[in-house]
This record gives structure tokens, C-alpha cells and sequence, in this order.
């Protein structure tokens, strides 16, 4: 039974030494439906002083788990760190202990929240979003080591990444379709070269706040760590808004485009979403989510074999010999007009934030009060043309793979 209002305020005065609570509401999904209970027990409340204030309590081990890590990377969010963002972060106010949780008091920020589509259906919007998020990716690592917080290696990431693909592929339930694509993308050895960086790591629509046009203020820190740029990209390309490629655009500008495969490592971990919903499905044993997992799958497949889905990773072509390559450059034809790029990124396809939270991630528990899935539809990725598919650059054989990626790979091969 979700917690009153009046009890939330009490709690309140009991986190927040000389507290004075001159009006409470309840906030969040049992102020939208009474009755309902989410992930958190939350209540806005106004102190004499005329301060905004949000108390939240678990509802859950998996939300205590969240509101834990939550603390911990905003302690590791000093002044100095907060002064290199275009944004505001939440400030901690205090806590007090409840029958094997705690409430935890925060400072409300400013601004409104969106969904995806409406976030990526305004330029403005978009663009400042795009330019907020680089500005995470800007920040020192250092403060990330010294909190303790996690920190993965390019190759960690691939590592991770390869390990979740196989324990979706040992449910049965994995399509040998995606198993092959997510697989030649694991193997891509340049779709991995990047450098770390820090990350929000549980980034989405729901982590922004707005105001005036711009993003105001970003929430949900308990993934943040070291690690692949492009997870805090993915839920970009699966929004409806016809901006969307603003954002990734105005990131790429403030970044200066040192990361050419993001895009498609970021597409990649928004088709990993399916998995982890299939994996949380059998984890839970729940029947219907495995139903609903394995529906959007197959969706996923037909957009792959319909060629609407753009490659996560070229495909190599023959190794040609110095002779090969001459008689090819002999047999081209010269002054061949080259064909416009475009950049455009349709993607139509399923609502991360409908997967349900980060407990489905490896690596932190979820925040979302309740999880659905929605069906995927025709996709078209970026950097699309026409229906041809963008053109490939030559690869050059890396050779076989080490003793170490085989071993990894023997489990889903």
C-alpha cells in the first residue's frame, strides 16, 4: 500500500533537521492513479522558506538498489564537476532510516518532462539535448575512479556486450537471424575502437527536464561510470520525432565527430533492449513478458530481412593482392559523379522507456515505475540511402580471431 502524503511529509521532517512543511502532495504514478504503487513512494512538498522539496522511498529491492547508487554518483558530483554542466543536478538534502529502507529528501528542480517523441520533435529541444549530453561525455574520468564507481575499457564494453547476446541466445527463444547480425557487429573490431568516456549509462526521456526550450536539469544517475558513449545515444534512435537527428547531430558538432561508428554501436544497444526484456522475461519466468519479448524480435527480424534496418557493421568484401587491386583501379571508369549521402535517421521502431527499468541492466537496477513492450516496426537507420544501404569502406583483414574472443564466441556459435 503506497505511503500518504501526510506520512511522506513526517518522514520528511524526521531526514531534514528544522523542516518546516507548510503543503505536501503526493508525486509520481500515485498522484497520476490513486492507488497505484510504483517504484518509489514520492510526495512533493514546500517548506516555510518557500523551498521545493521531492521525498522518495523505495518500493522495492530493486528500487532501494537504484536510490543507492543514485546517492552515491550525485556525492561523486562535486561542485567543481556540476560547474562544466549546461545543467542542473539534483542535490541531496537528507535521509532518514524506515524499516530496512530510507527515505531520501532532494532538492525539486525546475523544468517539464516529455516523452521521446515529443523531446525529438522539437529542433531546439533536440539540439540542446544532443550538446547536454556531449557535456557529460566531457567531463574529467578521474572523479568517476575515486568515487569507486564503475569503469569499462573498449574492449570491457565489447566483452559485456558479447556475454548478453549469448545468454539471450541460451534461452532458445533468440532469432538465428539477430544472433548472426548482433554477432558479425561483436566481431567488427573497428566498430570498438573508441575511447571511454563518462556516461550517464541509464540515459532517457525520462532523465530530462526542460525549460525555456533547452534542458534544465537531468535525473537518474545511479548508472553513471566510465564507459561506451553511445548507450546514452540509443533510446535517440528509436524516438518518432522528426528531430531526432538534431540531437545526434548538435552531439557529434560539440564532440567534433572523434567517434565515426557511435551511431551504429548506439542502434545496436537499442536492439539489445529486446534481449534484456526477453532475459528479464526468463529470469522472472514470466510468461507474458517472454511473449511479448519474443513478439518484437520477430518484428526486428523482418525489418532485417526486409533490408529497412541499417547494418550495424559493413560487410567485408574478398582481400584483394596488390595485383588485384591494380586491375580493379584499371577496370573503373573515371570522373563517375559521387552520389549525395544522406543522413537520415527514420527510425520508427519500439519506446526503451517501455522496457521497464535498469534492472535489466547488468549493471544497475531499474528506476522506471512499471515496465511494457511495444511492437517494432519498419526501421531505417542513419545514414540511410534510398533503399540501397549505405556504401562500405574497404576493410582490411584483422586476421583470425584470438584464443580469448574464440572462447567467448563458443557459446552462441
Amino acid at each position: 500500500m503506497a505511503r500518504s502524503h501526510l506520512t511522506l511529509a513526517a518522514l520528511a521532517t524526521s531526514a531534514v533537521p528544522g523542516l518546516d512543511v507548510v503543503q505536501a502532495r503526493l508525486h509520481g504514478s500515485s498522484a497520476r492513479t490513486p492507488g497505484a504503487h510504483g517504484a518509489f513512494d514520492s510526495a512533493l512538498l514546500i517548506d516555510s522558506d518557500g523551498r521545493t522539496l521531492i521525498i522518495r522511498v523505495p518500493a522495492s529491492q530493486a528500487a532501494e538498489t537504484e536510490q543507492s547508487a543514485d546517492l552515491v554518483a550525485l556525492r561523486a558530483l562535486t561542485t567543481g564537476t556540476r560547474s562544466r554542466l549546461p545543467f542542473d543536478v539534483p542535490e541531496f538534502v537528507g535521509q532518514a532510516p524506515l524499516s530496512g529502507t530510507r527515505a531520501v529528501v532532494y532538492e525539486l528542480l525546475p523544468g517539464d518532462s516529455f516523452d521521446a517523441d515529443a523531446l525529438t520533435g522539437h529542433a531546439g529541444v533536440s539540439g540542446s539535448i544532443g550538446r547536454a549530453i556531449a557535456a557529460i561525455h566531457g567531463l574529467p574520468t578521474a572523479f568517476v575512479g575515486t568515487a569507486g564507481l564503475p569503469q569499462q575499457s573498449a574492449e570491457e564494453c565489447r566483452t559485456s556486450t558479447i556475454e548478453l547476446i549469448d545468454r539471450a541466445a541460451a534461452t532458445g527463444y533468440l532469432p538465428a537471424a539477430l544472433l548472426r547480425r548482433w554477432e558479425l557487429a561483436t566481431d567488427d573490431d573497428s566498430l570498438w575502437q573508441f575511447a571511454p568516456c563518462v556516461v550517464h549509462g541509464s540515459m532517457s526521456a525520462e532523465s530530462f527536464l526542460i525549460s525555456d526550450d533547452a534542458v534544465s536539469g537531468v535525473l537518474g544517475w545511479s548508472a553513471l561510470s566510465v564507459g561506451d558513449p553511445a548507450r546514452d545515444l540509443n533510446w535517440l534512435l528509436a524516438s518518432r520525432g522528426a528531430a531526432g537527428e538534431t540531437a545526434v547531430a548538435s552531439y557529434a558538432a560539440a564532440r567534433q565527430g572523434n567517434d565515426p561508428r557511435i551511431t551504429q554501436r548506439a542502434m545496436l544497444y537499442a536492439e539489445l533492449e529486446l534481449a534484456r526484456w526477453l532475459l528479464h522475461g526468463t529470469d522472472t519466468r514470466n510468461q507474458s513478458i517472454v511473449d511479448d519479448a519474443v513478439a518484437m524480435l520477430d518484428g526486428l527480424v523482418d525489418s532485417v530481412h526486409t533490408n529497412t534496418m541499417h547494418p550495424l557493421s559493413p560487410k567485408t568484401g574478398p582481400i584483394l593482392d596488390v595485383t588485384d587491386v591494380e586491375n580493379m583501379l584499371a577496370a573503373t571508369p573515371r570522373g563517375i559523379p559521387r552520389r549525395d549521402l544522406g543522413s537520415s535517421m527514420h527510425t520508427d521502431a519500439y519506446n526503451l522507456s517501455e522496457f521497464g527499468p535498469s534492472e535489466f541492466d547488468d549493471d544497475s537496477a531499474g528506476s522506471a515505475d512499471s515496465a511494457g513492450g511495444a511492437a517494432a516496426d519498419t526501421t531505417a537507420g542513419p545514414f540511410a540511402d534510398d533503399a540501397t544501404g549505405p556504401i562500405g569502406t574497404v576493410q582490411i583483414d584483422a586476421g583470425p580471431a584470438t584464443d580469448d574472443q574464440a572462447a567467448t564466441r563458443s557459446s552462441s556459435e
